[in-house]
């Protein structure tokens, strides 16, 4: 059945109280179904169509995946249905992913983080072309404490190129540049109401980084943007009155930078800072909550969903569909993960602050290599105390190269990038360190993604505990196939799936018996 087929009378039929009529009642979620008692008063069975002459004990209308989440963010965003493909770094989530997310009525994320700002903004340009009026689509603005005049340039571009949605993601605080894609167009309604002209999607996993999003945006920050030139005295002024973020994505344990928090635990915590702060400024419009990290399955999609998420955001899994900038080699290294098949390893943009990110550890040594990296800078002042036999080690195993000539390398990239990180390593050894190990984190990342044969044993693949959960759901279904998995198949079959499984949780609340089976939704091809 299509998930976009109208629904179909059914002729009125026998109530059924077999587990196999059960179960199959259950997955026709688009007809009203009755919860009927037996001949005795004591079985319960299921009836669709007309309500048979029997008792009736209870009726539950059709159900659809559209309705899963928060009707408000459908109306906001102009989608029909409450997903989200999330932006994948270093242009993983492609244009072509975001393309076709954008025309199945969903929003995509291209992957702006990591790229030099050429690249981002001539997908910018392709994606404007290619998607014309279309609103539901985005790009990311990843914080990079790091290069802030690079986040900042970054901003500047995707507000100067009117990208209709932006995914701001890794921020502990609000920076100049996040700020600016919040209040940039802010302007009144005919109603009185503050219309945003950019909206942002906010992913975060800590309560008092979510207070920040979901409080308007602090008086030193506007007058500064103001003081630049960068947003009008009124822009500032209507600022004051919303929150920085309408859309707070609560992400829990995932792939790439997470603090492996459950979901169970994160989304109820934001949900009531939420409604405290909402409270506290009186805002007019609701501030809608998205759940990501974990959600491989249908049935943690209809988990984040049961715990009062609006939308869901999807990630590791979209790194195995057709759509994705990521070579055969590191896909086919995804397909065979299972859900213990990941480690935490030193993030490339925050090496030096000890952040570490999540990735695939089945196949590929990377994580325990980039550890080595980090325990050496941690260590050691410079590249010269590192002692001999460490240092050849580190050169032969992970670098594969002399410290030299990684740096020489290195160096012909920052100055290409950000001259002035080049001339700081110059005179801070300490800093030549972080860049010559950097190196390596950056790279294995691009290895993974070209395919880079010799490097495979040192590729990065950001990748979190859904992607094993998602292989064992599709295996042996068409799904299973690298090239049936495109990303709107995906998302598709997650939503159809948790509305079935939501139909199946909706059942037993009235205490019908309902067997293993009818927990269970296997993928096939939808449209």
């Amino acid at each position: 059945m299509s998930v976009l087929a109208a629904p179909r009378a059914l002729a009125a039929r026998p109530p059924v109280f077999s587990p196999e009529g059960i179960a199959e009642i259950v997955r026709l979620i688009r007809e009203s179904v009755h919860v009927v008692s037996g001949p005795g008063g004591r079985e319960l069975g299921l009836a669709t169509g007309a309500p048979p002459a029997g008792p009736v004990l209870g009726t539950l209308p059709p159900l659809y995946p559209e309705w899963l989440g928060g009707r408000t963010f459908c109306e906001a965003h102009g989608v029909r249905f409450p997903y989200v493909a999330g932006e994948m770094a270093n242009g993983i989530a492609t244009t072509g992913m975001v393309a076709a997310m954008a025309r199945a009525e969903m929003i995509g994320f291209f992957g702006a983080g990591g790229l030099p700002l050429p690249e981002v903004e001539r997908a910018v340009h392709s994606l404007a072309q290619e998607l014309g009026s279309r609103t539901n689509w985005g790009v990311n603005l990843i914080h990079s404490p790091a290069e802030p005049e690079l986040e900042w340039r970054v901003a500047e571009l995707l507000l100067r190129c009117g990208v209709p949605r932006i995914s701001v993601s890794a921020f502990m605080e609000l920076t100049p540049a996040v700020v600016l894609c919040s209040a940039q167009g802010l302007r009144r309604g005919a109603d009185g109401g503050v219309v945003r002209r950019t909206r942002l999607l906010a992913k975060l996993s800590r309560p008092e980084v979510a207070e920040r999003f979901l409080s308007p945006a602090p008086p030193a920050l506007l007058d500064l943007l103001v003081a630049r030139g960068s947003l009008t005295r009124e822009e500032a002024a209507l600022a004051a009155l919303v929150p920085v973020a309408e859309d707070i994505t609560v992400e829990a344990d995932s792939g790439g930078h997470t603090d492996n928090r459950p979901l169970s635990v994160l989304l109820p915590r934001i949900a009531a800072l939420r409604d405290t702060v909402c409270r506290r400024f009186g805002y007019r419009r609701p501030v809608r909550l998205g759940a990501a990290g974990g959600l491989g399955t249908p049935d943690a999609v209809a988990a984040g969903f049961a715990l009062g998420a609006s939308y869901v955001v999807t990630g590791s899994v979209n790194q195995t569909a057709v759509e994705a900038g990521l070579s055969d080699e590191a896909k086919a290294m995804l397909c065979d993960a299972d859900v213990a098949d990941v480690a935490m390893a030193p993030s490339a943009d925050m090496f030096e602050l000890g952040v570490k990110l999540q990735v695939l550890s089945r196949g590929t040594m990377f994580a325990r290599r980039a550890g080595r990296l980090y325990s050496a800078y941690r260590d050691h002042g410079s590249l010269e105390e590192i002692p001999p036999a460490l240092r050849a080690a580190i050169e032969r195993d992970v670098l594969g190269a002399p410290f030299e000539e990684v740096w020489q390398r290195t160096r012909a990239f920052w100055e290409e990038r950000d001259p002035a990180e080049a001339v700081r390593a110059e005179t801070d050894p300490r800093h030549r360190m972080a860049l010559v190990f950097r190196w390596y984190l950056g790279s294995s990342s691009r290895w993974a993604i070209t395919g880079e044969s010799a490097r495979r044993a040192d590729y990065q693949i950001w990748c979190g505990p859904a992607m094993g959960a998602f292989n064992r759901w599709a295996a042996g279904t068409f799904l299973a196939e690298p090239p049936h998995r495109s990303v709107t198949q995906i998302a598709l079959n997650l939503l159809e799936g948790a509305a079935t499984l939501t139909r199946a949780h909706q059942l037993r609340t009235y205490g019908v018996p309902l067997p293993s089976e009818a927990f269970t939704y296997t993928p096939r091809e939808l449209a």
